[in-house]
């Protein structure tokens, strides 16, 4: 077999603008691929949900790449181990309560995980702007490539639509900020003091609808409600991009 280096060129143009005219309308976009959205993504793709993640970056995982100061561990609390063993990820008791894994590997099988359930990934692409219409509701994204927005290029993005959008784009809420900026009436309070405990116990009650068809998770959660940040502790993050996708798939009858 001779390799032809057009033909390779052409397999990977044809399949990824096949992909992308597929998702130009999904049931669920899940805006960042840190813990909570690599969380919400698995677990609606597991439902049947036809769902994307945009991640703006060129790589998956957020901030659970580096676990604390760049030491690649994370440690996940007891009410939140469960999810460790539903994706498969070792984890070692440090003391009662306390569990930590390797970043690395959860990175990865909650990204394996994602795509095992069907999720289709869009990385490298910047939301900019969100589409509401007459009924009020966020019903589309605007979206482009990141190398053209962090160079200043005066380039005109395209648009996907989609029933719900989950903003898990960490402490900065970027799409409820998008929506805030716009006189959308949605608050956004920005994230408070490190306080793991208080962070991570109340995260749930921070995840929910905040606009219609708007859903927050992890950081983006916390920071629309003024609420604490709770540093390389993931269990909340996991709980919340669970809760998300529980809360997405109820409202689209699944």
């Amino acid at each position: 077999m001779t390799l032809n280096e057009v033909t390779i060129s052409r397999a990977i143009l044809e399949e990824q603008h096949r992909t992308f005219i597929d998702y130009l309308e999904m049931d669920a976009a899940v805006i960042g691929g840190g813990p909570s959205g690599l969380v919400c993504a698995a677990l609606l793709g597991e439902k049947g949900v036809r769902c994307a993640l945009i991640e703006k970056k060129l790589s998956i995982g957020g901030g659970m790449w580096g676990g604390g100061m760049m030491f690649p561990r994370i440690v996940v609390q007891e009410g939140a181990r469960r999810l460790l063993d539903r994706f498969d990820i070792a984890y070692r008791e440090f003391e009662p309560g306390y569990y930590v894994a390797k970043s690395v590997e959860a990175v990865s099988k909650l990204t394996a995980a994602a795509c095992d359930a069907g999720v289709e990934f869009f990385n490298l692409t910047t939301v900019e702007d969100v589409m509401v219409r007459g009924d009020g509701r966020v019903g589309g994204l605007v979206i482009n490539w990141t190398p053209v927005d962090m160079a200043g290029l005066h380039v005109d993005p395209l648009t996907v639509a989609c029933t719900c959008t989950v903003d898990a784009t960490g402490h900065d809420a970027m799409i409820a900020r998008m929506i805030e900026r716009k006189g959308g009436g949605l608050p956004v309070k920005g994230e408070s003091f490190m306080w793991a405990e208080r962070a991570e116990t109340r995260i749930l009650d921070h995840t929910r609808e905040v606009f219609p068809g708007l859903f927050v998770a992890g950081m983006a959660a916390n920071a629309v409600a003024g609420e604490c940040r709770m540093g390389p502790i993931f269990g909340g993050m996991f709980l919340s991009g669970e809760r998300a996708a529980d809360l997405v798939a109820e409202r689209l009858g699944r």
